[in-house]
């Protein structure tokens, strides 16, 4: 079996209001790129001839109740809605979505609802050249013991959990949300902002609080993703902005609580 189909998209498109992506950005310490926190992604699993898709949209809160409306009645079935950023303005809530069947069926129905919303559905501006990672990156590998991937401006970790995690019986592939994901966005001067969310098992959450708030990372969110999963999972999502080595440090020592595939 290959690796799920995936999408992504940013929450609002080119026409929006420029004050308000400016507003949207005030938290972070650059303008975001894209796929660092601010951005929705949508994943098809082949599952024989059918398919199964899992992802999340980014709304604002006027967006949520008629996308929700128009997904349900396509049988997306909706797992959770809330935030994973602070400080964001306006407020940004995060809606996830699951689906089984028929791919293109699923695919049409996912169109329909996000269609209600400011989400870029093709075409749009031209991309800018993305600024260019400005720390070394080998070292960060070695510090948070994995090997990261670049990605326009943004340098990214994923980390699977040491156990399969599995929804409705299925198993869920780590590009589809079931994995640890760090997102380090330079900032220039040795500095990062970083950014993601720990997919952890109850008994591991307040050790990882503990790790992060000793090294100076911010918990932004602690919730659910999926309806049914085994084993019951939280995602923690976090944030800060430091020295890259100090932050990959503080990564690793939440790391080393939780039960991760070795590299």
């Amino acid at each position: 079996m290959g690796a799920p189909l995936s999408f992504a998209f940013p929450c609002l498109d080119e026409d929006a209001d420029p004050a308000i992506i400016e507003r949207l950005m005030q938290f972070l310490a650059q303008a975001a790129a894209p796929g660092f926190a601010l951005g929705g992604w949508i994943a098809f699993e082949p599952v024989g001839k059918q398919a199964m898709v899992m992802g999340d949209i980014v709304l604002t809160q006027d967006e949520v109740n008629p996308v929700m409306k128009k997904l349900e009645e396509g049988g997306i079935e909706i797992t959770a809605v809330h935030n994973h950023l602070l400080r964001a303005e306006p407020m940004t809530l995060y809606m996830h979505v699951f689906g089984q069947g028929d791919p293109v069926t699923l695919a049409t129905a996912l169109h329909a609802g996000l269609a209600l919303s400011k989400t870029p559905m093709g075409g749009g501006a031209q991309p800018q050249a993305a600024p260019q990672i400005d720390f070394d990156t080998a070292s960060v590998d070695q510090t948070i013991g994995y090997k990261g991937k670049a990605n326009g401006a943004i340098y990214q970790f994923t980390i699977p959990r040491a156990k399969p995690v599995e929804e409705n019986g299925m198993e869920v592939p780590a590009a589809m949300g079931s994995a640890i994901a760090i997102n380090f966005q330079s900032t220039g001067g040795g500095k990062a902002a970083i950014t993601g969310d720990f997919v952890l098992t109850a008994k591991e959450v307040n050790p990882i609080i503990k790790a992060m708030q000793d090294n100076g990372i911010e918990i932004t969110a602690l919730h659910s993703h999926m309806l049914d999963e085994q084993p019951r999972l939280f995602f923690m999502h976090f944030w800060a902005y430091d020295d890259v080595q100090k932050l990959a440090k503080g990564l690793r020592a939440a790391l080393d609580k939780v039960a991760v595939k070795k590299s």
